[in-house]
């Protein structure tokens, strides 16, 4: 009985000092930080949900069947044997980048585009949707292109100033232009895609002579039927992959099927994601600030409760249910808020994503919450539920029954849960582990380095030659050292946010975008074959195309590491399996590339048996000098051993290999050529080539790498919204940091005063203190964003850095401006209290 009325007590004191709490405003920096924290997390959350509810919906469609098999060669007839055994219906397509070009008498424009063969029953899933004119709505379709017949996209028609009915010319042949595509299933269901489709029956392909040896075409064998049955061919089908009996395949099924036109948006998911776990971190250490401060400003009310006779359990059970309550709220209105954030996701990725997604389940909501709860939990009841154990002797005493830290176990179970939290909102292991380790790591040194600034500012400022203002923001400084380290450090760590994201957008971009010269290669040609290469290079010269690169090609797969027969299933690593189950572009030159530097051996012209490795390939997949390689180049089989390693910036635009034979000629095997040259400004001159040269593909650089950036851009400016949040958290931080001290820097100033200094000292004393922190953080907090931007320029862009020598000074002068800012709003009423009643609270 008396535990029930205990219960009844706790709530009802609960809901009292709520209220009074809420009107006094002690719970404002609580709220926002757990609302802010909420918010960036379920924004990215809905967005995430929404998606992934999308992409199930669609997945059937995504895939164009119930499993597909993709493959780098035409399909084995076995494994088509063996789907129809098992009652299934299959359909194959093929597709690769091909020219489309008008005739003579329709302009003779040219476009790179993605021509895709399909056969009568495509698609088992999903509806292919077409209309007769452009503008004109989709309309269902069991049927697919005619012999002789073009289904295109509407960017076709516009880009070489076609309309249904006129002839489109693919290599050799010249076909009818049938119906405009509105909707093909298997593409990517509203995903980017920077080629506009043509689709033809696959029985005109031979015709136009466009697959050739060294062709990249990518086959696309589709499966449908009985659930069962669809589980033992793919079954069936792994088996084969795994003994190596098929390689460069992918199964792709419902379960494991990821279109890779998705590669863009899982990045940019990945950095919402970082942005919003940040926010959620810098939440934390506002709360833990503002928890303290809050608690700080109770012990008085809480040992008057004690002296008025009210136990422990009912102080405690108070203080629990006024911090579940504002958990509550705080944590609804976050998850609100980011649901309508949401949205704006949508529309600043308006292109990669379907506007149209499903609705968000109550995942975000639920965890919205639990994420609220838990923060407040965590980080803001351990200093809160002290206030239970203040002794009554306190109201005559006040050096007795201080806050103390809390205890590592009760701060080591509330970490955990949350860092649990965080690493399941990241939906990436790696990404929530470097997240939080990476935050961990930075708060500890820019703790160390605060302390030891502190001291060294102690020791540096001369009492007797400074400047009066200077010495007493010093001695308030070094008088309060742990709150000044964790003024600085706070402060540094939003700091550190926001300067990194800046320079990600400026400094790393431009770079990447500095990476390639303004004379470099626009254009990039394949396909070109050997009786046709002379007459090509004449053709670049007589149109004043002086310098350009000319290399054979040919593709082979690396099939044995000194006798060592290889596979997927021998690395560990993803991109080192992916690269042994794919054919390589490999060529032969008797001189080294001028734009590749040899870091390792030495390219010996004209040597047999020798060749020279990317040096990124030989660290992937363990080469070294000396190493023999074995490669089955269309069913020839070709030894060579690694004499040399090269540096190949990628970025330069220039054509590149991971493997070149050194010699000047590669007998016995099937070659094509492979150009890359900045295109002359004469008019036409790319569709004249294409017309001289039905059969080759000519790559224009300019239009992708401007789409290209188009799409960073966007997923840029999604991260920069979001990021807003993560700015407010960190001044929340910055708020929290300060207001801590409030009371002790009134008791402090009321001192000053009563000794006779003035306002206007004590203001630049203020100031000068804030100033000098923000400074130091902001400077700390550059130093790092620089080295970490340079490592992400180093091993992830794979681009020299050209980061500012300005961005510390920048980053220290905003720092300081900030924490004036901060100060002025949480301390302004220090300054203007009476000097009496700050007299009176001094010696309370």
């Amino acid at each position: 009985m008396q535990q029930s009325t205990e219960s009844a007590s706790a709530w009802r004191l609960g809901w009292r000092t709520l209220w009074r709490d809420l009107r006094a405003g002690e719970l404002r920096l609580l709220m926002v930080a757990v609302l802010l924290a909420v918010a960036a997390l379920t924004a990215v959350g809905f967005f995430a949900d929404r998606l992934q509810g999308g992409l199930q919906r669609d997945a059937r469609q995504l895939l164009g069947g119930d499993a597909v098999l993709a493959t780098d060669n035409p399909t084995p007839s076995a494994f088509v044997e063996r789907a129809k055994a098992l009652g299934l219906q299959t359909t194959l397509n093929y597709n690769f980048p091909t020219m489309a070009r008008a005739s003579d008498a329709q302009g003779g424009a040219t476009r790179l585009v993605a021509l895709k063969a399909v056969q009568p029953g495509y698609p088992l899933r999903g509806v292919l949707q077409t209309a007769a004119q452009t503008g004109e709505r989709g309309q269902p379709t069991q049927d697919v292109p005619a012999r002789g017949e073009a289904w295109v996209d509407a960017a076709l028609l516009e880009a070489l100033s076609l309309k249904p009915g006129d002839p489109v010319l693919l290599g050799d042949s010249q076909l009818r232009i049938g119906r405009v595509l509105v909707l093909e299933p298997d593409r990517g269901a509203g995903f980017m895609s920077f080629a506009p489709r043509v689709m033809i029956n696959d029985a005109d392909v031979p015709a136009t002579g466009l697959v050739q040896p060294a062709s990249r075409v990518r086959y696309r064998f589709a499966v449908a039927g009985e659930p069962r049955a669809v589980r033992s061919f793919t079954a069936w089908v792994d088996e084969q992959i795994k003994k190596g009996e098929l390689r460069g395949a992918r199964l792709e099924s419902l379960e494991s099927g990821r279109p890779e036109m998705r590669q863009t948006l899982d990045r940019a998911e990945k950095f919402l994601n970082l942005v919003a776990l940040l926010a959620a971190l810098l939440s934390a250490v506002a709360v833990a600030l503002a928890a303290r401060g809050f608690a700080a400003n109770h012990l008085d009310d809480c040992a008057m409760l004690r002296v008025l006779g009210l136990p422990q359990r009912t102080i405690a059970g108070a203080y629990a249910v006024e911090f579940a309550l504002i958990g509550v709220v705080a944590s609804a209105i976050g998850v609100a808020l980011g649901f309508v954030v949401h949205y704006v996701f949508v529309l600043l990725l308006a292109g990669l994503v379907e506007s149209s997604l499903p609705a968000p389940t109550a995942w975000p909501v639920a965890f919205g919450m639990g994420m609220g709860l838990t923060l407040l939990g965590a980080f803001g009841l351990p200093p809160v539920l002290q206030l239970a154990q203040v002794p009554p002797l306190r109201v005559i005493r006040r050096d007795v029954g201080g806050l103390k830290p809390a205890s590592l176990l009760v701060l080591g179970v509330g970490v955990a849960g949350f860092a649990a939290l965080l690493l399941a909102a990241s939906s990436d292991v790696k990404l929530g582990l470097i997240a939080v380790g990476g935050f961990a790591a930075a708060v500890a040194v820019f703790a160390l380095l605060g302390w030891l600034a502190v001291r060294l500012l102690r020791a540096s400022v001369r009492e007797t030659t400074a400047p009066r203002w200077l010495v007493l923001a010093t001695r308030q400084i070094s008088a309060r050292p742990v709150y000044a380290v964790v003024q600085i450090s706070a402060l540094a760590v939003g700091l550190l946010a926001l300067i990194l994201l800046v320079l990600l957008r400026t400094d790393l971009v431009s770079s990447w975008r500095r990476a390639t010269p303004p004379d470099a290669p626009n254009r990039f040609v394949i396909n070109v074959m050997p009786d046709q290469s002379q007459a090509f290079r004449q053709k670049l010269e007589t149109a004043g195309v002086a310098r350009y690169d000319w290399y054979p090609m040919f593709r082979g797969r690396l099939v044995a590491i000194n006798d060592k027969p290889v596979s997927p299933d021998d690395y560990t690593d993803d991109r080192a399996q992916r690269l042994v189950d794919r054919e390589f572009n490999l060529s032969n030159s008797r001189e080294a590339p001028s734009y590749n530097m040899v870091v390792a051996g030495r390219w010996t012209p004209d040597a047999p048996g020798e060749a020279s490795v990317e040096e990124g390939l030989a660290e992937t997949l363990g080469m070294k000098l000396g190493d023999r390689l074995r490669f089955d180049i269309g069913g020839v089989t070709s030894d060579v051993r690694v004499t040399s390693l090269r540096k190949v910036d990628w970025g330069s635009m220039h054509a590149n290999f991971f493997v070149m034979y050194t010699v000047a000629e590669v007998p016995d095997v099937p070659i094509t050529y492979m150009g890359a040259y900045r295109a002359p400004s004469v008019p036409g001159f790319d569709n004249d080539l294409v017309r001289s040269f039905p059969n080759i593909t000519s790559v224009d650089m300019s239009a992708t790498i401007s789409q290209v950036q188009r799409v960073l851009d966007q997923v840029i400016r999604a991260v920069e919204f979001l990021f807003g949040f993560t700015l407010a958290a960190g001044l929340v931080v910055l708020f929290a940091a300060v207001s801590a001290t409030r009371e002790e820097r009134a008791r402090e100033f009321a001192i000053m005063r009563a000794v006779g200094a003035q306002a206007r000292l004590l203001r630049q004393v203020q100031r000068a203190e804030l100033a000098g922190v923000g400074l130091l953080a902001g400077l700390l907090a550059s130093l790092v964003a620089s080295v970490i931007g340079w490592a992400l320029a180093r091993f992830v862009f794979e681009f020299t850095w050209t980061s500012s020598p300005w961005v510390p000074l920048v980053g220290a002068v905003a720092g300081a401006l900030l924490a004036l800012g901060a100060g002025w709003w949480s301390l302004r009423e220090v300054l203007r209290r009476p000097v009496v009643a700050t007299l009176r609270q001094a010696t309370e």
